[in-house]
């Protein structure tokens, strides 16, 4: 056994396990709401962070839909359950050191056995995933400001559709559908890509807002070799 499951099984022991069938599942799906950024509860829908559904009895790592484990996590022989999961959601770091979750640990017992609660229900084979939680509780426009999942844009508004993009000196001009043109400095604008199934069309990136001042947006392309393609040098 490497040290990461040694550590890990460590860790499990010394924690008391929060008792998730004693949780209020009610309470623990708004808890979930700040998990809901970085993990859908929907199958092989990755984020950020892997699909939470079927957690329960899962291999620590072994989700073969989702490709950015850390190997200390891949590596630490956890099987999740309540008390394996109580611990993680304790204090991810102590448990399994060197994993890349950036996340600090709930350290109140009744937040933790709530969300526990919501979590053993709404990961089961089957179970549909509740879509306030899904959704973060903003909704609308939620996701693209990063507080929810990412909506779907295989069909775009013409305000979001991007149909061309100059780059002059500093500066990118993004040209959307709708006839509209919005000068952007060359920092404050970020090129993605989505492959899922909610990802752009190819030949049809869209524009999302990003950070709280409105100067800054995310171009998301169907796959890295439009970006090059869409970018046009001129001034």
């Amino acid at each position: 056994m490497s040290r990461y499951g040694i550590i890990a099984l460590a860790t499990i022991a010394l924690l008391s396990p929060a008792v998730a069938q004693h949780g209020d599942a009610t309470r623990g799906q708004r808890d979930f709401r700040v998990c809901a950024p970085c993990h859908s509860l929907e199958p092989d829908r990755n984020m950020t962070g892997p699909s939470l559904a079927d957690l329960w009895g899962r291999k620590a790592g072994s989700l073969s839909s989702f490709n950015r484990y850390s190997d200390a996590l891949k590596s630490s022989g956890i099987i999740w359950d309540d008390r394996a999961l109580d611990g993680w959601l304790t204090d991810p770091q102590r448990m399994v050191p060197d994993n890349e979750m950036p996340f600090e640990g709930i350290k109140d017992d009744r937040v933790r056995t709530d969300l526990l609660a919501f979590l053993k229900e709404a990961t089961k084979p089957g179970a549909m995933p509740q879509q306030m939680a899904q959704q973060g509780g903003m909704g609308g426009m939620g996701g693209m400001m990063g507080g929810g999942p990412d909506p779907t844009l295989k069909k775009l508004e013409p305000g979001i559709q991007v149909k061309a993009i100059t780059y002059c000196r500093d500066t990118y001009r993004v040209t959307t559908a709708d006839g509209k043109t919005r000068a952007f400095w060359e920092r404050n604008l970020r090129f993605k890509t989505d492959s899922s199934k909610d990802g752009p069309e190819k030949g049809a990136p869209a524009i999302t807002p990003a950070g709280m001042m409105g100067d800054r947006a995310s171009v998301i392309f169907a796959s890295p070799e439009e970006i090059a393609k869409t970018i046009e040098p001129r001034c």
